[in-house]
């Protein structure tokens, strides 16, 4: 009996085997990414206007990500001719490193948000929010009235901020006095506008310039 007959017959040894070798792929992929220069991109002062998010834009985040709006709308343009001309410049690692986790993803149900900010008013968005096929007639995206009536806790937020510096976003002092106040009497159709508004906005992208180099 060959080896490969042993194996197919001996579950516990192609769980092994299998292990191995998904590891050795991991460790190929995942290693190079520390130690390569490019592997988040360079922006020069003029265009790095990347920052954390504030108070009301991050409780905007995790309403976003509590609702599973990830689940049917990417935040990564290609950087692929059609994909730029669709919905903007493509998406930069730089972009996204404070964000826990990233919202990346690939299911489009619903169109990329990468470079969604300023696009529309607050007030289409927040009609948007409440009633989409009031503006998009074919959309099947689900309506979120409620976000308008429920505050939000703003007991957490200053928590929540702090566990974020704990992995690295560099909030400050100020930050942490000042998140209570900032969401204090806010709803949450407020911060998931203000969640949307800034995707995208940070970068000042200089025409021409490929970031990949």
């Amino acid at each position: 009996m060959s080896f490969q007959e042993k194996l197919e017959k001996n579950v516990w040894g192609l769980i092994f085997i299998v292990a191995i070798v998904v590891s050795i792929g991991g460790i190929v992929e995942i290693v190079p990414l520390y130690y390569l220069d490019n592997t988040i991109e360079k922006l020069s002062k003029e265009e790095d206007g990347i920052r954390p998010y504030t108070a009301l834009e991050q409780e905007g985040r995790d309403i976003y990500v509590r609702e599973g709006c990830y689940l049917c709308h990417s935040q990564m343009i290609r950087p692929f001719r059609d994909e730029k001309e669709r919905y903007g410049h493509y998406s930069l690692a730089a972009e996204s490193k404070f964000d826990h986790p990233f919202q990346w993803g690939s299911k489009r149900t619903g169109p990329d948000l990468a470079r969604v900010g300023g696009k529309y008013s607050d007030e289409w968005q927040i009609q948007h929010l409440k009633a989409p096929r009031s503006l998009v007639p074919e959309s099947v995206m689900p309506g979120y009235p409620f976000l308008a009536e429920n505050l939000i806790d703003h007991s957490l937020t200053e928590k929540k901020l702090r566990a974020l510096a704990a992995v690295g976003v560099p909030y400050s002092d100020a930050d942490f006095a000042s998140a209570t106040e900032q969401v204090k009497g806010k709803t949450e159709m407020d911060a998931m506008v203000a969640y949307l508004q800034v995707l995208g906005t940070m970068v000042k992208f200089q025409e021409g310039k490929d970031y990949r180099e």
